[in-house]
């Protein structure tokens, strides 16, 4: 492994130095190894493991080339080792969705397009009058990513995407539970649209605040 790890960290300050850039082509397997010291078993080891992560895109027939590179390609395996968590760990997620949304809420208040918040609205207002735990769970994923993306920082995206995976059952646990979940819902989130659309940036952080929190203390409770 530690032969594999030195291999890794090889091709990634290549890609540090701007040696290799995003959409390049890494050379001949054969070369490499050559040019960097190291057994070809322990090159190809490397390259498994940095596309794994997506650092590397392997086909097939053509080569090895660097990905894009970009924070939602890369994130992407945060979204598969969290959800890989254990049920008593998903309040500490509420915990950092708590911090990240509301600010993600408000940044995308000064920066979603007039178009952009018009498509919010047409989320909003899509969900059936009596839906079902998963067309309300499914609404409620598609109307946070909107304001997620509406925020403009691909990083902060793509750390709010990665958490709905962990925080998705607790809200079905809650849909199935709680009284007045679906209510709740739909009001928060209208609030939350309609400060948006007003440009109220700090009053869209307050109202995902306590959307976000709402749902915390009822699994607190809930875990009791």
């Amino acid at each position: 492994m530690a032969v594999t790890d030195a291999a890794i960290d090889k091709i990634k300050q290549m890609i540090l130095s701007g040696e290799l850039t995003p959409g390049d082509r890494l050379p001949k397997e054969a070369d490499l190894a050559e040019r960097l010291g190291l057994s070809r078993n322990s090159l190809r080891e490397a390259v498994r493991a940095l596309a794994l992560i997506n650092v590397l895109d392997v086909r097939q027939g053509d080569g090895t080339y660097v990905t894009s590179l970009e924070p939602r390609l890369l994130l992407d395996t945060l979204s598969f080792v969290l959800d890989l968590h254990r049920d008593d760990t998903v309040i500490q997620f509420f915990e950092v969705r708590r911090i990240l949304e509301p600010a993600a809420t408000a940044m995308a208040c000064e920066l979603m397009t007039d178009a952009e918040i018009e498509e919010l609205r047409v989320v909003l207002e899509s969900l059936p009058a009596e839906p079902t735990i998963e067309e309300l769970v499914a609404n409620d994923l598609q109307f946070h990513q909107r304001i997620a993306q509406g925020s403009g920082n691909n990083v902060l995206c793509s750390f709010i995407e990665s958490l709905s995976g962990p925080t998705t059952r607790a809200r079905i646990w809650r849909g199935l539970t709680q009284e007045n979940a679906l209510e709740k819902t739909i009001e928060q989130h209208t609030a939350i649209y309609e400060a948006i659309s007003a440009r109220q940036p700090e009053v869209a952080r307050s109202w995902a605040t306590v959307h976000i929190a709402g749902v915390e203390a009822w699994l607190r409770k809930a875990l009791d």
